[in-house]
Order: C-alpha cells, then structure tokens, then sequence
C-alpha cells in the first residue's frame, strides 16, 4: 500500500510541476531556454550541485548530535540520514515522511530507537529555532518593504506566523508540560464525545507519552550548549546557502543585481518557504513555483523562470533523485552487513 501511495505521490508531483513549468514557461519559454542555454558547463555544474552541497551541510548537524550517542559517528553516515529525510519529506504529503525514514537509518547505524528519536527531536528543535530567528532578522529588515508591493505577502505574514505559533507551543510545552496535559485532556474528552476519537484512552496516553518525551529532550538538549551552538551555526550557513541560490542562478545568467541585492533575495526566497508553510503537496509542487515566480519577477524581470527552473531542479528535483539513491544504497549495504553478521553469529552453533 505504501509503494502504491508512494508511486501516487511521484506522479502527483510530476504533473503539478508540469503544469507550474508550463504557466512560468507559456508566454516566454524561447527567452528562457535561450538563457539556460548559454550557461557554460562550468556554470551549470555550480548550479545543480549546489543542492546537494546544501543537504551535505545539513548531514554535519547529524554528526554533532549523533556523536552524542556514538563516538565514532562518522560524517558519512550523517549525510546519509541528511539525505534520507530529503526523498521521504520530498515525496509525501507536508514532509511527514522524513523523519521515519531517518529514524530507519538511524536503527541501521546502531543508534537505537530513543537515541535516533532523541537527536531528530533536537534537530528539529535546532532547526526550526534558527530558521525562525533567522527569517525574523530578514522580515524586520525587508518585509515591510515589499509587502505593499503584493496581497501574496499577506500569505508569506501568514506563513510566517504560523511558525512562530509553532515553535512558540512548542517551547512553552517544555516550559509548562502540566498544563499542556491538562489541555490535551480537555481536547480528549470534546473529541470523544463528538465520536470522533474511538479510543481515547490510547490517544490520550500516546500524547502524554509524546509531550513527556519532548520535555526531556528539550531538558538534556539544554544541558548541551556547545552542540546547540555548533548546530546553529550550521543551520545558518544551511539556510543561507538555500536562500542565496537564486542570486547566484540570477548572476549566472547575466541579470543584472547588485551585490546590495543579495539580502534583498535571501529575504524573498525565506518568504516563499514561509509561504509553502500551506502547500500539503509533497515537496509543496506548484505553490512554490507560482510564489517564486510572484516574488522574485520585480526584480528579475523576464527571466525569473530561468532562475525558477534552475533553482527548482537544484534544491528539490536533483536532491530528491540523489537521496532515493542514497537510501536504496545505503539500506542494500546495512541490510547485506547484518545477513553476514548473522550468518557469523551461527556458525559456532553448527
């Protein structure tokens, strides 16, 4: 059933994003791929590499935190589960994919389930922290700026407070996990009673349980300053080499910007991901292409596709081959080790 869900997704996501290539391609595709055209090899190779740079990067928070667990937790092994999360979240429906794969490969390297839930807890916490600290600098500095620009920033404001409201609940949860309880008791017995839960004994016990597990996270991660600024750090050149991608694209194909108009595109391409934050589309297919096109087209004029398409094959498509790739790879190498490791384990016992 999941292959099948799977396959659904695959051509859910090609036909969108076909759809998204034609309307940014319709009135001017000649210009366009004229443009892509003239990129050097040198140039192209940049371009499409620079996404898995970029997940590459992602793999060293792995690292850091894995070693916690591990000691001789390898980078390799770390760009492995970076990749991982990559195609799971790239491929189902609001990236609820990815961290149950990445929980998967983590099992595969020896890090046992709670470790492997433990270290994508604090990724995630990590993450979403800096992100939000980050895109909160770059509205102060732009938003207002561009916002009367277009009603589609009213989507990026939005988006924006959405994860606000989402990383704010969820440090208020480790703060107050009582009351979080309480209320999530409270939302047990309304959905009940409107028959809408059949078990609420077990939900409520499975959130309980799930809160409990946060707090302590959040607790130990705490305790671990120096991996918590390490692993910002990191999210930051994460974030800033996914944000300044179109820039460099634009640059490339010969737009003219200034260099004093790289902040302008980091700010417009952290509104578009805030704006994704309600595409439920796995890999958020044709929302982020119309809201790319929307944003960046003042000052990228007629070739905004051209960055578009650049952009899109370099941090979605490219990454998404690569990490199904890596994955299959990866699972075919753990699974081969442990068959040889349990033939060993049997042969003193013939």
């Amino acid at each position: 059933m999941k292959k099948t869900s799977y396959l659904w997704n695959f051509v859910l996501i090609a036909v969108i994003t076909i759809v998204a290539l034609w309307f940014a391609l319709k009135d001017n595709y000649q210009e366009v791929v004229h443009a892509i055209g003239k990129l050097n090899g040198f140039s192209l190779t940049i371009i499409l590499v620079w996404g898995i740079l970029y997940t590459c990067v992602w793999g060293l928070v792995y690292v850091v935190l894995g070693r916690k667990f591990k000691k001789n937790y390898s980078v390799l092994n770390g760009i492995v589960v970076a990749f991982t999360g990559t195609f799971f979240s790239g491929i189902t429906p609001s990236a609820t994919g990815g961290q149950f794969g990445q929980a998967y490969i983590f099992k595969k390297q020896r890090i046992a389930y709670s470790d492997g839930a433990s270290i994508l807890w604090a990724d995630f916490i990590i993450y979403q922290t800096t992100m939000m600290v980050y895109v909160t600098i770059l509205f102060c500095m732009k938003f207002f700026y561009y916002s009367h620009q277009s009603a589609w920033f009213t989507l990026v404001l939005a988006g924006y407070v959405v994860n606000f409201v989402v990383i704010f609940g969820l440090y208020t949860m480790a703060l107050f996990p009582k009351i979080y309880i309480h209320l999530s008791q409270w939302i047990v017995k309304v959905l009940s009673r409107l028959r809408i839960l059949k078990n609420p004994e077990k939900t409520l016990e499975s959130w309980t349980l799930q809160m409990t597990s946060f707090t302590s996270e959040i607790k130990k991660l705490a305790g671990d300053k120096k991996a918590i600024v390490e692993c910002m750090l990191i999210n930051t050149v994460r974030l800033t080499m996914l944000y300044a991608l179109p820039f460099l694209i634009a640059r490339l194909l010969g737009i003219h910007l200034a260099m004093d108009q790289l902040v302008d595109v980091i700010a417009l391409s952290s509104f578009v991901t805030m704006a994704n934050s309600f595409i439920p589309i796995p890999g958020a297919s044709g929302g982020t292409e119309m809201m790319f096109s929307i944003l960046f087209s003042p000052i990228m004029g007629s070739l905004t596709s051209a960055v578009l398409i650049l952009w899109r094959v370099s941090t979605y498509h490219i990454i998404l081959v690569v990490g199904g790739v890596i994955f299959m790879v990866a699972k075919a190498y753990y699974d081969r080790r442990d068959a040889i490791e349990g033939k060993e384990c049997e042969k003193p016992c013939e």
